[in-house]
């Protein structure tokens, strides 16, 4: 899915006649914290919220704040994992998209991001989840799909992600069927360290641990 993709009609844009306090009520009135600044069909740049607060008064143009501006903005034919990324790093309300030369086409919603990101990574898929945590060399695609698959299971989606910070390598797997408590097994037998795990196993693990807590109570 290519940024161009995701662009929605409904997001505003302002132009250089608009006012500060124009920016502000379309904030208010679409609920985001970034508005585009489109002249002549060029992306001029990225209005925020703490810029409006800040304007020395709400009847400036933003022809007279423009050098305020930030340029962030992704390319149409880029894939959309980067506009994700912009609008993650820097809390974005909405991604401008831009062709050559900052020519403008338009914005993605950051909540519009989420949900195709959500499907991408298999979010919306009937089935459990779990999470592996590891070190980044022990990672082997194809030993961790055999035990899936040893029991009667295949994986529909898996994602990776390296915490720089504790150092850890965590492997998402989305697999295809709800009760997942012999796959959670398998992977405890091989040593692999189950850091989260969703489906019919965490119900019964909740249960468990209720009943364990009863007991002990009732023992005291």
């Amino acid at each position: 899915m290519l940024n161009k993709d995701l662009i929605s009609s409904s997001l505003p844009v302002l132009s250089y006649t608009d006012t500060i306090q124009r920016a502000q009520d379309l904030m208010a009135d679409y609920h985001l914290l970034h508005l585009p600044l489109v002249h002549d069909d060029k992306f001029i740049g990225l209005i925020a919220e703490e810029d409006v607060l800040n304007a020395s008064s709400p009847a400036l143009t933003l022809q007279q704040v423009e050098n305020q501006l930030s340029k962030l903005a992704v390319h149409a034919n880029t894939h959309f994992v980067e506009a994700v990324q912009l609008s993650n790093d820097y809390g974005l309300s909405l991604v401008p998209v831009v062709d050559k030369d900052m020519e403008w086409v338009g914005s993605i919603a950051a909540t519009d991001l989420l949900r195709y990101l959500g499907k991408m990574t298999g979010t919306d898929e009937p089935g459990g989840l779990i999470v592996l945590e590891m070190e980044k060399a022990n990672f082997s695609f194809t030993e961790i799909c055999k035990l899936v698959e040893t029991n009667d299971a295949q994986i529909t989606q898996l994602n990776t992600y390296f915490d720089n910070q504790l150092q850890l390598f965590y492997v998402t797997i989305k697999i295809n069927k709800f009760e997942i408590s012999d796959i959670i097994a398998t992977f405890q037998r091989y040593e692999y360290t189950v850091k989260y795990y969703f489906g019919e196993e965490l119900y019964e693990n909740e249960l468990r641990t209720n009943y364990d807590h009863l007991m002990n109570y009732l023992n005291m």
